[in-house]
């Protein structure tokens, strides 16, 4: 019996080394990640890099492709190395992707205090989901199917908005998204913590995503409601 129970509390306590080594290199990727990400955004601005400036369709379609055909490549190698080199590529290419929005804000007069405005509430947002998936150690993994739904339904409602251009959708689009892709970061750590994770490179993706979406919503919003031509 006592060797039955020694045995048990050996595995579990490999499993929680385990989970922890998965957050702590989830998290050390992540913060690599973010060095890709400012260059290529430094590099669209200054290059003034448009994607989507001719056909926003074509271009969202193009752009569909492209990040898919990374992320296929990182899922399929993320036990190697080349995982790693495609996901570092993959962030580079976001970051020119982020650049044309970034190229926007810095048009009005108080663009930079605006882009740190949506950094400093990124920021808050991730640190504040980490911490409850952390130390709340409860489940979120049910709220994958209610939250790839939202998801489907925002990308289906930032289609059709290239073609309508609502002002009041956009909003919309982008509340919706700073709710959906912050509850995905507390989701996504949960599932790293519970072990339902058990790759860093794909942790890492899934996380890098939703921090993406919220900053890229959060500023959409801020530019909205502040921006300043003065």
């Amino acid at each position: 019996m006592q060797n039955n129970l020694r045995v048990a509390d050996q595995g579990i306590q490999q499993q929680v080394q385990q989970q922890n080594r998965v957050l702590r290199n989830t998290y050390l990727l992540l913060a690599l990640s973010m060095v890709p990400t400012v260059l290529g955004a430094i590099v669209g601005v200054q290059l003034n890099f448009s994607f989507m400036s001719s056909s926003p369709f074509v271009g969202f379609i193009l752009f569909l492709g492209i990040a898919w055909g990374f992320m296929w490549g990182i899922e399929k190698n993320k036990d190697s190395g080349l995982g790693v080199a495609l996901l570092l590529g993959f962030t580079f290419f976001m970051g020119l992707m982020l650049s044309r929005i970034l190229q926007i804000a810095l048009g009005f007069s108080n663009g930079g205090a605006m882009i740190a405005m949506a950094g400093a509430g990124t920021s808050a947002i991730f640190f504040t989901m980490a911490t409850v998936a952390t130390v709340s150690k409860r489940d979120f993994s049910n709220m994958g199917k209610f939250l790839f739904v939202g998801m489907v339904v925002i990308l289906l409602a930032a289609l059709a908005n290239i073609f309508f251009q609502i002002p009041a959708l956009s909003l919309a689009i982008s509340a919706a998204a700073v709710m959906i892709f912050s509850a995905y970061i507390l989701y996504d750590i949960s599932r790293i913590v519970q072990g339902g994770e058990t790759n860093y490179v794909s942790a890492t993706l899934s996380v890098y995503l939703s921090i993406y979406n919220v900053f890229v919503s959060l500023l959409q919003l801020i530019m909205a409601f502040t921006g300043s031509r003065d």
